[in-house]
């Protein structure tokens, strides 16, 4: 451990030294990545300096105990303080996902259950547009298209901070947790007899694009494809063929837009969307590769297991990853969503922990 720190306290020194050089400031590219590098790394330059003094004060103290007693009333409070100290400096020396930094785009879509399973589509995308203005983000529905009865049968939205992030508190470091089925019992609108029922709404999370990205496309890679917006129950919203369709052929990938007023608009948030999610199955293909004993039990579970229910009767909500349930769910969909997320950082911690320990 101590070799590890001492390694992030030396690049945090030349950090420092870099960040000073005027030349550096001449390349705004340069000077964010710094900067980036810097704020992720200064939790744990400053968690070895404060296990390191606790270290040097509890020596301290045990060698003066020999010859004053006051000193030895002061060792247990001290050897506390160390351990507590290490534990901090342990966690923030894990592997970090390289993603953490990144703002994301989060992606609704309706499934079983047809209306009602729009409508709760409708009621995850408040619940996430709430939590990201508590968090201080930036969220803007890049496309949707809208159901019948007032929700999304599929919607796009971009999340960003507002500013640099500390470590842990991005939108990516956040809402990686949520992709997956999530599954709604309760009485919909259009149950005439009170019958609760169940329906499932499927959520994916994508770290956004920065500019370093590299994703190529071959000539005839893309197909792009131009319609008119449509609205609910598919009748048409303009009289130009602005909204845009792209297939990349090598994959299957399709990703649509329409909500921006011009073609133009709507190619690029497509491009944006689409470059997102390919980034994401090279990093999903590799992982794919790497020894299980290395990934999240968390973060790999499969896109189609149920991950959380949402009951209405019980006013309850449950994680089925990792045993989290509680009683407000009326709350959690207006925005509360933190401690639910906090169950998952600290699921993926703990696997993340036990396979450092397994390995060591």
């Amino acid at each position: 451990m101590l070799e590890s720190a001492q390694a992030i306290v030396d690049e945090h020194a030349d950090l420092e030294r870099q960040l000073a050089d005027p030349a550096v400031h001449a390349d705004p590219g340069a000077l964010r990545r710094l900067n980036k590098r810097y704020a992720a790394i200064a939790p744990t330059v400053a968690a070895f300096h404060a296990w390191s003094g606790a270290r040097d004060d509890l020596e301290a103290a045990r060698e003066l105990a020999t010859e004053d007693a006051g000193f030895a009333e002061e060792v247990p409070a001290l050897e506390i303080r160390v351990a507590e100290t290490e534990e901090r400096l342990r966690r923030l020396l894990l592997p970090r996902d390289e993603d953490d930094d990144r703002d994301v785009i989060l992606e609704v879509k309706a499934g079983e259950g047809g209306e009602e399973s729009a409508l709760f589509a409708g009621d995850l995308t408040r619940m996430y547009l709430r939590f990201a203005e508590r968090a201080g983000w930036k969220a803007d529905i890049v496309d949707a298209t809208d159901s019948d009865l007032g929700g999304y049968k599929d919607v796009r939205v971009a999340i960003k901070a507002k500013r640099s992030a500390e470590p842990g508190s991005a939108p990516w470091a956040r809402l990686k947790y949520e992709g997956g089925v999530h599954r709604v019992q309760r009485v919909p609108v259009t149950e005439s007899q009170g019958r609760i029922h169940t329906s499932a709404v499927g959520v994916l999370v994508t770290p956004e694009i920065e500019e370093n990205d590299e994703i190529e496309f071959g000539p005839n890679d893309l197909k792009i494809d131009v319609y008119r917006s449509s609205g609910p129950g598919g009748q048409s919203v303009n009289t130009t063929d602005s909204a845009v369709r792209i297939t990349h052929l090598p994959t299957g990938v399709v990703v649509s837009c329409q909500n921006e007023k011009s073609q133009l608009q709507n190619k690029e948030s497509a491009m944006r969307v689409l470059k997102a999610r390919l980034r994401q199955m090279q990093i999903e293909e590799r992982e794919a590769q790497a020894s299980a004993a290395r990934r999240s039990q968390v973060r790999t579970v499969d896109r189609s297991e149920r991950i959380r229910t949402y009951n209405f009767p019980e006013n309850r909500i449950a994680d089925h990853r990792t045993g989290y349930k509680a009683y407000n769910l009326d709350t959690v969909l207006d925005g509360e969503l933190g401690p639910v997320i906090d169950s998952a950082v600290a699921a993926d911690e703990a696997a993340r922990m036990a396979a450092v320990a397994d390995g060591s």
